[in-house]
């Protein structure tokens, strides 16, 4: 069973950085396309953004793009997702999905596995 596990939320001022990372076990990392999706109370779980198995191509969500980057090193099984100028509209369980296609997809229902999440919480 394939296991993606995040770290890196918390609570942070607006304006502020954190770096999420999501390691992933039981899994041909390089293999899959990896994506970052948060999901606010009571909303939609939301694409953030999406990167290939060589990590050369990515995509972001609009919201936010210029603010958020996506990375991975195969080496280590992870992808991480850096947020900087973070907003309140930016609070959110945030979570990392694994998709075995080729594409870059924002479709949740297109990614195979997921993780547990982690909270990120941006104050005012």
């Amino acid at each position: 069973q394939v296991q993606l596990v995040e770290s890196g939320g918390g609570l942070v001022q607006a304006g502020g950085s954190l770096s999420l990372s999501c390691v992933a076990s039981r899994v041909t990392f390089s293999r899959y396309v990896m994506g970052w999706f948060r999901q606010a109370p009571g909303k939609e779980r939301d694409f953030v953004a999406a990167i290939n198995w060589s990590g050369d191509r990515t995509l972001y969500a609009d919201s936010v793009k210029g603010r958020f980057t996506i990375s991975r090193d195969n080496a280590k099984n992870t992808v991480y997702l850096q947020m900087n100028s973070l907003a309140a509209e930016d609070t959110a369980v945030y979570y990392c999905a694994a998709d075995r296609g080729a594409f870059l997809i924002a479709r949740p229902s297109t990614y195979d596995y997921w993780g547990q999440g982690t909270q990120v919480t941006v104050s005012s």
